[in-house]
């Protein structure tokens, strides 16, 4: 018998606002000791008053129209009632009844060319719990997270696989990343999944019975957690017995599930009304101005760079990876102003190299676009070599300085004398008699390691392509 896994994701998405959701603590503490960035509100003292915080409110609006939800002009916020080491106040400030966002959708573009609409049941503002740590027996708790802002968003059960929920939580990262609402870094818990997976057989009426899979941190953990799930699932189908409905942990270091506890059921959290927040109210005129705010999607700019500038596909999809490297491009080619394969050439070859090694953003980078705009146009003009410019890339990032002053500075402009180039091929040629008798035995390959030889020797500002002349003349 064949079986189809049916599958829901719910993604915790960490907002990067200054503050807490609901007190003034700071939102981001990833590296500060534990329990130092809390107070009354966060840690859920007795008579302690939060507060909404507005930032939040305007991120979650973003986040909302991106996704092409249906934003609820009043929505409110609700206790889920759950007994947690680390949920201090026994109780989550979250929403239930009326969230900020409802229905939507996000395409997922898959490896095999097809686009899979994931449908969105709801997005809601709520807070996050603490962190729980188990040292040598004792369990310790850091109230650091507690508080912190998020959106989760729930989508619906229109996955059925594990590469298929990969895929949308890639697009998904990418997508709040661009917006600017979130980081979205799994391994600092920006962005978490939870998966909702039921089996049946092909063909049947009804879904299986769903189990829900806690603490997904990563890509790879999503893929693996989903599938071993899937396969235990089928394996009890086919054993003959019914899957009960568990909430199960994956555990990341011993790369298996782990049964946690019985799924609870909406009525199980008990949920009411939050009488310490007031209703979040949006005006038509709010909600407009923030849609506005949205800057054109990674999808539609990638199109673009493929129509507009004729890059491949390949490059287009490069360069929109991130909103600020494609920004860069852009800024890049308005400086330059000519070819757009060219400046996508260097970007990708050199640009993307350096942030890579630096673990610098474009946007912060030193080398800003109007330098890599004219170190490409000093190569065009023949000012500098290739292999100079990849220097000046460097170079300009570790000073700041425009690239004509260092190259002036560092003696970098290219050898363009004639007569200087002819006495540095005069002294390469006698003092390799061995390849000069090869070269004129007829293996002419050799011609280019002359060239290379009369780079080294000027420290690649030769003029490569007179070298090249000047060295075939000579040599026959």
């Amino acid at each position: 018998m064949d079986y189809i896994a049916t599958i829901g994701l719910e993604t915790h998405i960490q907002l990067n606002t200054k503050t807490k959701a609901f007190c003034s603590c700071k939102a981001d503490s990833w590296n500060e000791p534990p329990n130092s960035n809390i107070c009354p509100v966060c840690t859920g003292q007795p008579g302690a008053l939060p507060s909404t915080n507005a930032e939040m409110v305007h991120k979650a609006v973003l986040l909302c129209h991106a996704v092409h939800a249906e934003i609820n002009a009043v929505s409110f916020f609700d206790r889920k009632i759950y007994l947690y080491a680390d949920m201090p106040g026994g109780y989550q400030v979250t929403q239930n009844g009326q969230p900020i966002g409802v229905g939507g959708y996000l395409d997922v573009e898959m490896e095999d060319g097809r686009v899979n609409r994931v449908r969105i049941d709801n997005l809601h503002m709520e807070e996050d719990a603490g962190k729980t740590r188990n040292d040598n027996g004792i369990r310790l708790i850091d109230l650091n997270r507690s508080g912190v802002p998020l959106v989760e968003m729930v989508t619906k059960p229109d996955l059925h696989t594990a590469d298929e929920a990969a895929a949308y939580l890639i697009r998904l990262r990418r997508l709040v990343r661009w917006i600017g609402v979130s980081e979205g870094n799994m391994e600092k818990a920006q962005l978490r999944c939870d998966a909702n997976v039921s089996v049946a057989p092909v063909g049947s009426d009804t879904s299986g019975r769903k189990c829900e899979i806690k603490n997904i941190n990563s890509i790879d953990a999503v893929r693996r957690a989903i599938t071993s799930e899937i396969e235990r699932q089928i394996g009890e189908l086919k054993a003959g017995r019914a899957v009960d409905q568990w909430t199960i942990e994956w555990d990341n270091d011993a790369k298996e599930l782990r049964k946690m506890r019985s799924k609870e059921n909406a009525v199980d959290y008990r949920f009411f009304r939050e009488p310490n927040l007031m209703p979040v109210v949006l005006s038509p005129e709010q909600i407009r101005d923030w849609r506005e705010e949205l800057p054109e999607m990674p999808w539609a700019r990638k199109q673009r760079f493929i129509t507009d500038y004729g890059l491949p596909a390949y490059d287009a999809g490069i360069l929109t990876a991130e909103r600020d490297l494609s920004d860069y491009f852009e800024e890049t080619f308005r400086f330059y102003g000519e070819d757009p394969k060219k400046v996508s050439n260097w970007m990708m070859n050199e640009l993307v190299r350096l942030i890579n090694d630096s673990g610098i953003a474009a946007s912060a980078l030193k080398i800003r676009p109007k330098h890599l705009a004219k170190i490409i146009q000093m190569i065009d003009g023949e000012r500098v070599t290739p292999a100079v410019g990849k220097e000046l890339i460097n170079l300009v990032q570790e000073s700041g300085k425009p690239p004509s002053l260092i190259a002036e500075e560092r003696n970098l402009i290219m050898v363009s004398d004639e007569t200087a180039i002819r006495e540095i091929c005069e002294k390469i040629i006698s003092a390799s008699p061995k390849e000069t008798a090869a070269y004129r035995a007829g293996k002419e390959t050799l011609l280019g390691w002359f060239t290379g030889q009369v780079m080294r020797e000027t420290k690649g500002k030769a003029d490569a392509k007179l070298a090249g002349k000047i060295l075939k003349q000579m040599l026959e």
